[in-house]
């Protein structure tokens, strides 16, 4: 061993310097905020029942909006309607999650997906 402590030859963290690591780790947190930024800007809409039902949620998976089509109502079958709206916003929380997944996929971070 090195009078400086560590292995001889290693360079620090297999030859990278520290402070190049922290410079890179910071502009991933920076870069990885925007992603997520951009993400919760968007939004993303779902129909269901041959556009019966439409939905719009917010990146962050808020719902915004529910338009629902006179036809679809019938007080005779209302399990049919709350059917389609679930089936509607489900799908509109899942392509927020898909995209969700696209954005945090390009950080390639190791034991983080």
């Amino acid at each position: 061993m090195s009078k400086r402590g560590g292995f001889p030859g290693m360079g620090g963290f297999g030859g990278m310097n520290i402070n190049q690591l922290m410079k890179e780790a910071k502009k991933m947190q920076a870069d990885l905020e925007k992603s997520q930024e951009e993400l919760q800007a968007k939004e993303f809409e779902a129909t269901a029942g041959g556009g019966a039902i439409s939905v719009k949620v917010g990146g962050n998976k808020e719902i915004k909006e529910i338009t629902i089509s006179k036809d679809v109502v019938d007080p005779d079958d209302v399990e049919m309607l709350q059917d389609l709206i679930i089936t509607c916003i489900n799908e509109a929380l899942r392509k927020v999650d898909s995209a969700q997944s696209a954005s945090m996929g390009k950080f390639n971070l190791p034991g983080m997906m």
